[in-house]
């Protein structure tokens, strides 16, 4: 699991975070979760699921309620990560390590999906599956 810490200054500076962002108005959710991990990563998907858990939290900076689908994308092993400005690190680690550092319980359950499912070849798998999505 990819975990990234956000710099200083930005929104929940500090904390580790998956990789997240906002959508183009031009964009499906499934592309602009694509164009973000390619720009805050540098990784290309070679396989990319939705997930059915939903990210869901109250920003009192800006008085806004946030509700967005979350993805799973499986990169090439030994890929390499080249994080943007937005971010100060990046780390890999397994299911429990990356669990252990995120503040959001739904990014916590996406995770348990993510090994149940997609990982664990759960029934679902395949209908998850986005599969205009791969490069």
């Amino acid at each position: 699991m990819l975990l990234s810490r956000r710099t200083q200054g930005k929104y929940m500076d500090g904390t580790w975070q998956l990789i997240s962002g906002g959508l183009n108005e031009d964009e499906t959710a499934w592309q602009g979760a694509l164009r973000e991990l390619r720009e805050e990563t540098g990784l290309r998907a070679r396989e990319f699921h939705r997930l059915s858990t939903l990210t869901q939290f109250y920003r009192s900076d800006n008085d806004s309620l946030n509700v967005a689908p979350m993805f799973w994308a499986i990169a090439d092993e030994g890929a390499a990560v080249a994080i943007d400005a937005e971010h100060t690190a990046f780390e890999w680690g397994d299911v429990e390590a990356a669990s252990a550092r995120l503040m959001w319980p739904s990014d916590r359950q996406a995770l348990e999906e993510v090994r149940a499912v997609v990982l664990g070849g759960g029934i679902a798998k395949e209908a998850l599956q986005v599969d205009d999505a791969t490069e």
